[in-house]
């Protein structure tokens, strides 16, 4: 296993931890241009790791009282669609056009997370009170918030299938926005998600085969992401999420710019 994988790897699993989403914005990258692996590859290797460190990050979060698993196994199936058509699209689409796509959505990702954090992020006891969205008995729906939910978790399946990322950069703010969480609790939360549409699109695209993967450099850049997701959560605990915020928007956008440089001259050839 090549050195890199661990401060890599560390890196990757501080975002998950700490922000609850951008794991694979930075592991794809990675893997392209550190590791030396093809796009596609690097997106179906992005989903196993992300997934995995996603997986075993839960119980902490859980410890911590920052998931909700109902609403998360709601928001994870809705976007099951969006999983499969993002997956199936991807194989149509040149590796150049599909990194220089993944360099745009990173820098708006870091002008999001920017704003966001100059905003101010939402305290722990500033949970916003919401009525169920749908219940069966009475029977009710809160149809506007329902649309909104089926809505965001299709476009965040689509996000994943397509570009094989988490979706959690989306993912935290859309559970904040539609379901009221807290910031914790959408971090935590969004987790679990991500480990749902990064299993669902792994499916869709092991039925259109996978090809040749590292095993040995997916499980290990795994391990070492739980280990910095651990790491992550407990400096979540620690700092103010705008800070955090801050940093790992500077961080993005200084890999979509080199990604940018890498993709867009092949495009012009």
């Amino acid at each position: 296993m090549p050195f890199a994988v661990i401060p890599l790897g560390l890196v990757i699993g501080l975002a998950l931890g700490a922000l609850g989403g951008g794991g694979s914005i930075l592991a794809v990258p990675a893997l392209v241009h550190v590791l030396g692996q093809d796009p596609v590859t690097a997106t179906t290797s992005s989903l196993i790791i992300v997934g995995i460190t996603s997986l075993l990050s839960l119980p902490a979060h859980h410890r911590a009282q920052r998931v909700r698993f109902g609403q998360g196994l709601a928001f994870g199936l809705l976007g099951t669609a969006g999983s499969f058509a993002g997956s199936a699209a991807s194989r149509a689409v040149p590796g150049e056009v599909l990194m220089t796509v993944f360099a745009v959505l990173m820098v708006v990702v870091a002008v999001l997370m920017l704003r966001r954090s100059r905003n101010g992020a939402p305290k722990r006891d500033q949970a916003v009170p919401h009525e169920p969205i749908l219940t069966l008995r009475p029977l009710s729906c809160s149809c506007p918030r329902l649309l909104k939910l089926v809505v965001a978790a299709t476009l965040v399946g689509l996000l994943t299938g397509f570009l094989g990322v988490g979706g959690g950069f989306v993912l935290v703010p859309a559970l904040v926005l539609v379901l009221g969480f807290t910031m914790p609790v959408a971090v935590g939360t969004s987790l679990l998600v991500i480990a749902i549409n990064s299993a669902t699109a792994l499916a869709a695209r092991a039925q259109q085969g996978v090809g040749d993967l590292d095993w040995p450099l997916i499980l290990g850049f795994a391990a070492v992401a739980v280990i910095g997701s651990l790491i992550g959560s407990r400096v979540a605990d620690r700092l103010p999420a705008d800070r955090l915020s801050q940093a790992f928007a500077v961080l993005v956008l200084a890999i979509a710019a080199f990604t940018a440089a890498q993709s867009v001259p092949a495009l012009l050839v």
